[in-house]
């Protein structure tokens, strides 16, 4: 089987976009594969997905707060990945 050449990028790419709201949601829908977020000066950060050791530490900080919230019900727990803007 031939060997593919694979691009190397940093696991974090910030560039700074003027995009609307509609614009950036479109880029996400568009490329589902690929992480964006946008800080609150408008640069768009990039971000490899995480991978099954990521994945497992951040379900392990999670489940402690969502126990918590079902028993004293003071609101939603979210995993990192929920976009916060429309909440």
């Amino acid at each position: 089987m031939a060997e593919i050449d694979r691009l190397s990028l940093p696991s974090r790419l910030e560039l700074t976009l003027d995009l609307t709201d509609e614009q950036f949601v479109n880029l996400c829908q568009n490329n589902r594969d690929l992480r964006f977020e946008r800080t609150a000066t408008g640069e768009l950060i990039i971000m490899s997905p995480t991978g099954g050791i990521t994945g497992d530490r951040n379900s392990e900080i999670n489940l402690p707060l969502r126990l918590w919230n079902r028993q004293y019900k003071l609101g939603k727990v979210f995993d990192s990945s929920t976009p916060s803007k429309n909440l």
